[in-house]
């Protein structure tokens, strides 16, 4: 198959290592692979596997903005000369750009929805899903077909898959390089991955940091991402008195790092569609808490691979990070199913195979 992923951007996050783990791993089976949109700073890792770039100026939050217009022209050309068999969108705007391509050029559309949508208008009037959509988890299906009335049968839930080998511990000399790299302290490091945004909690955390503080007072809280939030978050710092033992850095391109230095990882969620930093974690061998809210409750089983809280719980996410901390036994139970319970249930292959199967029965082809 020759295939066409389009996205808004190639930044760090979790849309754009969900793409370069998919592109990869359709081209690994054989197929032809195109990666359009308006870059990023993950692109070179695209170009690096080989994956075929196609820049296009899809860097908007509009539906009905022009840009769309002007990468469906472009796109609509390269779908043509390439005889490009599937269109696959990830976000809001390149589904609409998805549905046009689709209509105009006569190839099936395909899209991913990684999370929840709000209940806008144009979404109502202009679904614009494709023929198929892929939904990363059973709590996104019922809030497609729930919120949106997309037909179920149109709907395929594919779990996001994780290359588990790439997680394995670093050497004790590599982390602590790693931890001097950021300025990090010899105590016990709590952390999170993801962009600063209020959906994902991180007022929550770094209340509850405060009370940790007092109980283990050398505990350090790692905050890795960029976002809107970054300066309400600082404020609440400095407002709280904790600004020596919590470190903002920015987004990264490979989490390994990041993750390897880490004693606990936290995900204090308000809405989850399911998680990848958390999977990411999880195949790390990391311990982890996390809130109980959408995709999550299907990776975390409480007490056996991590620890469940309330959402916007500060005061019961601090003792369960509090009392992890103090227990380094139970911290390795908890990563060591953890890890297994990912490499069992979430491996890359088995999302590329069923995504692949997508992708051929919308095409009409039997496997």
């Amino acid at each position: 198959m020759n295939i066409l992923y389009i996205s808004n951007h190639l930044n760090v996050g979790g849309i754009t290592s969900y793409l370069l783990s998919l592109a990869t791993g359709m081209q690994k089976r054989g197929h032809n692979v195109y990666i359009a949109s308006s870059a990023g700073d993950g692109l070179a890792r695209f170009i690096e596997e080989g994956i075929i770039y196609v820049p296009i100026p899809i860097r908007t939050k509009q539906e009905a903005s022009p840009k769309i217009i002007l990468s469906m022209f472009k796109l609509s050309a390269l779908i043509k000369k390439n005889k490009i068999d599937i269109v696959h969108s990830n976000t809001r705007t390149t589904q609409v750009l998805g549905c046009l391509l689709s209509r105009f050029c006569k190839v099936p559309h395909i899209s991913t929805c990684h999370g929840f949508f709000k209940k806008r208008f144009f979404r109502k009037v202009f679904p614009c899903w494709g023929q198929k959509v892929i939904a990363i988890s059973e709590p996104v299906k019922e809030h497609l077909s729930g919120d949106f009335k997309v037909d179920a049968k149109n709907i395929v839930v594919i779990h996001n898959g994780i290359d588990v080998d790439k997680f394995k511990s670093q050497n004790v000399k590599c982390k602590t390089e790693i931890k001097k790299a950021f300025g990090l302290g010899d105590g016990s490091v709590i952390g999170i991955v993801a962009r600063l945004s209020d959906v994902k909690g991180h007022i929550y955390l770094i209340q509850a940091m405060r009370d940790v503080l007092d109980k283990i007072p050398n505990a350090q809280l790692l905050i890795v991402g960029e976002g809107k939030m970054k300066e309400e978050l600082v404020k609440l710092v400095k407002s709280l008195d904790i600004g020596k033992s919590v470190f903002f850095i920015p987004e990264v391109n490979d989490t390994k790092d990041v993750l390897s230095v880490m004693d606990l990882f936290v995900m204090p969620s308000l809405k989850e569609g399911l998680g990848l930093a958390l999977m990411e974690a999880m195949a790390s061998g990391l311990c982890v808490i996390a809130t109980a809210v959408g995709g999550i409750k299907s990776l975390i089983q409480d007490g056996y691979n991590g620890l469940l809280v309330r959402p916007k719980d500060a005061q019961q996410l601090s003792e369960a990070i509090s009392a992890l901390l103090r227990d380094g036994q139970k911290r390795e139970y908890l990563g060591r199913n953890a890890q297994n319970f990912i490499r069992q249930n979430f491996p890359l292959e088995k999302m590329v195979r069923e995504t692949e199967e997508a992708y051929l029965e919308c095409l009409g082809v039997k496997y």
